[in-house]
Order: C-alpha cells, then structure tokens, then sequence
C-alpha cells in the first residue's frame, strides 16, 4: 500500500510544474492515506527532491543561472488568501506597489489584506505581514482595494516621490469605468480619513463634475494631510485639506 501511494505521489509531483505549491490535499488519494502522503513528502523533503515551505506545504525546484527558483508571491501565500473557497485575502503593499508602476523597488515584505488579524510570519526569504480589510474581499472588489491601499499607505511607496506617485494614481483612477468608481468610493469609507480624501481630490481632478459627495460628508474639514504633493499635478487639494 505504502508503495502505491508513493507511486502516485512522485507521479504527481512530477506532473507539476517547478515552484507550485502543493500540500497532502491536493493528491488523488482518500483522507485516510493522506497520512500516508505527508509520510512519503516528509522523505522526499529529506532526499531533497522537493523543499519545504510551511508545515504541510511544499514545492518542486530547480537550480537555474540565476540560482534556485522559488514559488512566486502567490504561490507562497495561496493558502492565506482562501478557506474553504471563500476568499478572505489579498495580496497589497510594496508588492502591489511594483505591480501597478508606482515604484520598481522589490520588497522582501509581503503584505496581505485580510479580513482577520494575524502576526506576522516568515516563508523562505519573505516576511509575511498582514494589514486589517473592513470591507468584504470579493474578486471584483480586490483591484480597488488595492488601489485604496495605495492611497491610505502614499507615504509609504518606496524609491519615488508624492508627485510621481500622484501622477501614476491619477492615471490608475482614470481608468476605472463607472461601476468601479461608484464602488470605490463606498469601499473608501471603511478606510482612513487621508485615504477618502485623497480619492476625493484625485476623483475630482479628473473629473470636476464626479459626485463626491459620499466621501465629503465622511471628513473632519478641521484635520489637514501632509502628503508634499505638487499643487501643479493635484490642484484640488486645498479642498480636501491636503496640503
């Protein structure tokens, strides 16, 4: 029996590409012999067939000229971002930060928006930490907060500047169409006072006629934001108390 399931696990993991993450679950096999699988992961992790990321979870590697491929940010987080097929995270920060052209820094942090608390934890060379998400985490959801997480953390992109931050944000907004600028800025009043009046005066900038009113009505007129952007590239910030 021992054999067979060996059989199918090396068989499997041969099947699967280099730097997918995988666990006992995601074999062919009933629950009872998954014991069985974590057995035989255990002793190909000791041979150094395959490595270990986490308890329970590992990955397929190889050596290339650049040294040995690791799993890519999702894959090393994949299981932190859903439970039972609901989603309950997302990945944010510098991460995305790159992603969407507001810095070309690398960041050996991960962040994750999620719906609980968690401290933070390590994978391979990543530091994984987790920032609070009030709002519920849905596919069609994930792009805008993402972008609200760029605006509530502004001062904290890396490697730019708030008016070549500004610039890239502006052209970011700019193409959400108008479902997704109706959401955004309902999702924006679980967020910080700067991130709504960042949006305000962004949304306003491109467009004079945008109703704002949903994120005017939210802000304290008697608190100011500091964000050193250039009146030139955001000239309604005064509005807003941006200065």
């Amino acid at each position: 029996m021992n054999e067979n399931i060996s059989e199918i696990v090396r068989r499997e993991i041969e099947r699967t590409d280099y730097g997918i993450v995988f666990s006992a679950s995601d074999f062919p096999v009933g629950v009872i012999k998954q014991k069985l699988v974590n057995k035989v992961l255990e002793n190909m992790t000791k041979t150094g067939e395959i490595r270990r990321l986490s308890k329970g979870r590992y990955y397929k590697t190889k050596t290339t000229e650049f040294g040995e491929l690791i799993p890519s940010s999702y894959q090393l987080v994949k299981d932190l971002l859903e439970e039972k097929g609901k989603l309950i995270g997302y990945i944010t920060g510098y991460q995305i930060f790159n992603e969407l052209g507001l810095t070309t820094q690398i960041s050996a942090i991960l962040q994750i928006g999620t719906i609980k608390d968690k401290k933070s934890i390590q994978r391979s060379y990543y530091r994984i930490k987790f920032i609070k998400q009030r709002n519920t985490i849905t596919k069609e959801n994930i792009p805008l907060l993402q972008l609200l997480d760029c605006l509530r953390f502004f001062k904290n992109i890396p490697d730019t500047t708030p008016a070549d931050s500004c610039k890239r944000l502006l052209v970011l907004l700019s193409d959400l169409n108008e479902n997704q600028r109706s959401r955004i800025k309902k999702l924006a009043l679980k967020y910080t006072p700067q991130t709504i009046a960042l949006l305000g005066a962004m949304l306003e900038e491109l467009n004079p006629n945008e109703d704002i009113q949903i994120l005017q009505t939210t802000l304290n007129y008697q608190t100011f934001y500091n964000l050193a952007i250039p009146q030139d590239i955001l000239s309604t910030q005064k509005k807003w108390n941006i200065k």
